[in-house]
């Protein structure tokens, strides 16, 4: 899978009494990342759960490397990669559109799952969809 791209503006709702970022808002952002980076390829959550693949977060990481504020344009950068067998990371990067300062970066993995939450392999399908 090529590296997902997705612009956001940080919303008012989304800052803190310091005016900057909550940090909780890091993961969301992160979430959004990995749904439009699998959107962009054609693999929309939807679809993937509706034929029987769940991936459900078992770590995230993240580090906290620079301020946004209210109305600022941020970039966030989504990559997959597969470095176990059941299972996927991403990584991400989110940073301002214009200046590419840096806000905050991390992983998250993701287990492959069946609906009743067994532990699979991912389906042929699946892989052929991401490039794995």
């Amino acid at each position: 899978m090529k590296n997902g791209e997705t612009l956001i503006r940080v919303r008012y709702s989304e800052t803190d009494q310091m005016g900057t970022f909550y940090n909780s808002r890091a993961l969301e952002w992160f979430e959004v990342g990995r749904t439009e980076a699998l959107r962009q390829i054609g693999m929309a959550y939807t679809e993937m759960e509706s034929r029987g693949a769940m991936l459900p977060l078992v770590e995230a990481h993240v580090e906290y490397l620079g301020r946004a504020v209210y109305d600022d344009q941020l970039r966030i950068t989504a990559k997959l990669s597969r470095p176990k067998a059941a299972r996927f990371r991403f990584d991400i990067e989110i940073e301002h559109a214009e200046s590419h300062k840096a806000v905050a970066s991390g992983y998250t993995i993701h287990a492959v799952t069946d609906e009743r939450g067994k532990v699979i392999r991912p389906p042929k399908w699946l892989l052929e969809a991401l490039e794995l």
